[in-house]
């Protein structure tokens, strides 16, 4: 870079969706000239790209903020600017500018289109700006995007939720669901194909509900996976997030019938109570949670299957914790992202009464980790002395000696190495399970 190139600086934080609006937000600036920089220091431009699903995420950005003041004061040409999530909650731009002067730009999860107009206003006036959405509009399709793997991509099929569990602010800041036309998706994957990339994850909040919002024209989640399917060049289809309520038979057989898709199902079931399930909204009961679990694995025997759960959500007896316990042990889940439930001002459960003691909900957290742990390497020991295909990502980020990659059921695989196997899928050995991650040789 010379001294007169313009650049910039995203921080993200929060869900795949939150990282596919930062490769939006990186082509944009790319148009208009900036470049990447992986130093703060030397940037033109900051953004911190938000997640408000957890208290933590927002303390943690607000920090960040607050830190950046002195950056500001040695460079007042420097635009520091927070998107996302935690930006389109109410009231939170005035919060923002309030605690944080020097940010100069705060826009929404649906403006960010509208990036370049915002820059250069600031630019011009070094008036702060603020466009923040109060209906979803119209999905904006053909933006430019940077991705950060060449051979592996994510691709938005639908835009916002309609499902209101009682503990998520998700609908309140992203909108309500939104399908994209399905010719708009295929043309975009083709794309990706042609520039060689082979594994694609489609990308909503509930991907289960693709279509059932469109009015002229029917197709469902299943469909497009099989429209997907037949894209020449992709190798490998992966899709997040499942709703259990949502998983259909019709889509349990498409991806048996499906080489593409791959065979790791991430089914959050949050809560094994169905007093519990039935608080938070969820639509399901644990009963039909297991069954749906039983007809994956009836079509799937080597289905590698995960899931998310909440510890101490308002109400949660030990009772209720052991029956979560219980279904864990039932399922035998590959793995599962945990977590303490925590308020989130404007949804229903902020207000439920019998909030859960912090002392309880670390106590039950640590003994669902250590059960989930348990199982997860009882699982693992299975792989030993076994081949799998892995798509090799590159240099493990704790071993630069080592290479990293996914396994068709998204397992981490950890093996020696050198750069050139990057974005292939190669077969690798295993040669040592553990709890987490798959370590192994490449198999000549």
């Amino acid at each position: 870079m010379t001294s007169t190139e313009k650049r910039y600086y995203i921080q993200t934080f929060g869900c795949q969706m939150n990282e596919r609006d930062t490769e939006v937000l990186s082509g944009i600036l790319k148009k208009m000239g900036y470049q990447k920089t992986a130093d703060m220091e030397e940037a033109d431009i900051i953004l911190f790209n938000t997640c408000c699903v957890r208290e933590k995420a927002e303390n943690k950005v607000l920090s960040h903020l607050g830190e950046l003041r002195e950056l500001k004061s040695k460079n007042p040409d420097l635009i520091i600017g927070v998107c996302g999530c935690m930006v389109q909650q109410k009231g939170m731009a005035e919060t923002i500018r309030r605690s944080a002067p020097h940010v100069e730009l705060l826009f929404g999860t649906h403006n960010i289109h509208q990036l370049p107009d915002l820059i250069e206003n600031i630019l011009a006036s070094r008036n702060p700006q603020i466009s923040i959405w109060d209906s979803e509009g119209e999905i904006r399709e053909n933006l430019p995007s940077e991705r950060e793997f060449p051979f592996k991509a994510l691709v938005n099929i639908t835009y916002g939720c309609n499902n209101f569990c009682t503990y998520c602010i998700v609908p309140y800041v992203r909108g309500r669901e939104r399908s994209r036309q399905p010719e708009h998706i295929i043309e975009e994957i083709t794309s990706l194909a042609a520039d060689g990339v082979i594994e694609v994850m489609l990308l909503g909040q509930n991907v289960n509900s693709y279509g059932k919002d469109f009015k002229d024209i029917a197709i469902d989640f299943a469909d497009l996976l099989k429209m997907v399917n037949n894209i020449e060049g992709i190798k490998r289809i992966r899709y997040m997030t499942s709703h259990p309520r949502d998983f259909s038979d019709k889509l349990i057989t498409t991806i048996a019938q499906c080489n593409k898709v791959c065979k790791h199902f991430h089914l959050p079931v949050q809560a094994g109570s169905n007093k519990i399930l039935e608080r938070m909204n969820r639509g399901y009961t644990r009963e039909t949670y297991l069954q749906l679990v039983k007809k994956i694995r009836q079509y799937h025997p080597d289905a590698v299957i995960t899931t998310d759960i909440i510890v101490g959500f308002p109400g949660e007896t030990e009772e209720d914790f052991a029956e979560t316990l219980k279904l864990v042990e039932e399922v035998r889940f590959d793995g599962a992202f945990t977590f303490i439930y925590s308020t989130r001002a404007g949804t229903p459960a902020a207000e439920f009464k019998n909030q859960v003691p912090p002392e309880v909900k670390k106590e039950r957290i640590q003994r669902l980790n250590d059960l989930i742990g348990k199982i997860g390497y009882e699982i693992n020991l299975k792989y030993l002395n076994k081949k799998v295909d892995v798509l090799v990502e590159g240099p493990s980020k704790t071993n630069s000696d080592m290479l990293t990659g996914k396994t068709d059921g998204n397992k981490t695989v950890i093996f020696p190495g050198d750069s050139s196997y990057t974005g292939k899928i190669i077969p690798v050995l295993i040669t040592e399970p553990q709890t987490w991650i798959l370590k192994g040789k490449i198999e000549e």
